[in-house]
Parts: structure tokens; sequence; C-alpha cells
């Protein structure tokens, strides 16, 4: 019996150690000062952020992060703060161990520029608009004409398209929205204008396209047409 208690007792003391010293580090670790910021942009081949304008969303103006302790940071503010951004898509931040102040963020991803009097944006992949960045410039279909008469989602699903097909990236190198409805494209290499249409039946179109160019490359036709006619899904129609 008296074994049995002591033991006991011995557990007790253990466990009480043990809590004792899970308490202790938890406190130095929350009064740890920030060592450094750490930011990484996921997408680096497209720099419209650059790492110092996110230090400048993590850390207040003239404030010195080297004073500031773990606990004294609000980590899901800072989050939301930097998610705000006009260029982020999402950010993720945190705390690591050895104290360092980390985001990792991605960027918007614009798929069309649009070009008009009142000034110049992207459109970026969820159809919303993405203002330019003065640090980098992306490779993108320019966008003109009435893009008010369409439909957000619908212009989208076009430019997404383009976007993620190697082939119609290369080669379309603008959209003008028609007070119709109807989209007119131009390619990179050649003259001609692309009637697409209305925004209907919008693979079926481009896959008819791109069927029509490998044709026409093999027969070395593509500088005899003026106009290349997509409404159509059943056929292609070609202007000279």
């Amino acid at each position: 019996m008296k074994i049995f208690t002591w033991i006991n007792i011995r557990l007790v003391l253990m466990f009480v150690l043990v809590m004792f010293l899970f308490s202790f580090a938890s406190i130095r670790n929350e009064n740890r000062k920030i060592a450094k910021i750490d930011v990484k942009i996921i997408d680096k081949d497209t720099p419209f952020l650059l790492p110092e304008m996110v230090n400048k969303l993590l850390i207040e103006k003239n404030q010195d992060s080297k004073t500031i302790t773990k606990e004294g940071l609000d980590l899901k503010k800072l989050e939301n703060s930097i998610n705000q951004h006009e260029l982020i898509q999402k950010a993720d931040v945190f705390v690591s161990v050895d104290g360092v102040l980390k985001a990792v963020v991605k960027q918007k991803t614009p798929l069309g520029r649009v070009v008009s009097e009142t000034g110049s944006f992207y459109i970026d992949y969820e159809g919303n608009r993405m203002p330019l960045s003065d640090n980098y410039t992306a490779r993108v279909p320019l966008i003109s004409g009435e893009i008010n008469g369409v439909k957000k989602e619908k212009l989208s699903e076009v430019l997404k398209m383009i976007y993620e097909d190697e082939f119609l990236k290369k080669n379309i190198i603008s959209v003008q929205v028609l007070s119709s409805g109807s989209l007119i494209m131009e390619n990179r290499n050649y003259d001609f204008d692309i009637d697409f249409g209305r925004i209907i039946n919008i693979d079926k179109k481009f896959k008819n396209y791109k069927a029509f160019f490998q044709k026409a490359v093999s027969d070395s036709t593509l500088n005899k047409y003026k106009k290349i006619n997509l409404k159509f899904t059943q056929q292609v129609v070609c202007i000279k």
C-alpha cells in the first residue's frame, strides 16, 4: 500500500513538473521577439508584388518589428489586411518556432487587359477588376469595346480558355466586345479578324478555329483571308 502511494506521488510530481515546464516554455515562446520578416511570393515569374510591399502591410509604418512579441501580434488581422490588397489572391501569415514572421502570398492571375478612355486594368481569373502593377506587365490579350454589355462570368470564361490553352495563349492578342455582345479577336501573326460571335458554344468554336488554323497552315492559305467566321458551330466560314 505504501509502495502504491509512493508511485502515485511520483507520478503526480512528474505530471506537475511537465506542466510547469510546458507553461514556462509557452510563456517564453509568447514573449519571444519577432526575429525577422520573411515574405514568400509563390508565383515569382509574374512579380506584380515585391516582398517589400508585403512587408509594409505586415508591419505598420515606423514600427520596429523587433520590438513586437508573438503575443502582441494579431495574425488573423494581419492576414485579413493583406488579403484585401487588390493584387493578392490569398495570403497565409504565421510565426515560426524560431520567431520569424512569415507570409506566403499568392498573387491574382490576370487573364486580359482592358484598354479604355477612362483607364486601364486587368480582368482577373474570377472575372473581377485587377489594377495594373508598376513592377510587371502581363502579356495577356487586350480587351476593348463594350465590356459592360456582357456578363463578366461569360467574358471571363472566354479569357480562361485562351489563358489555359498554349496555342490560343500564343495566338490571340486582342478581344473586342461589340455592342451586340459579339466578340472580334485578332491573331498575333496574321491580319485576319476572328468573328467569334456571341459568347456561346465557346469550346466548340475554339476547337473549330484550331482545326481550321492547322489545316490552313499546312495548305499555306492563311495569308489569303480577311475574316474567319466562327459563328456557325458546324463549319468555319472564311472571307478573302
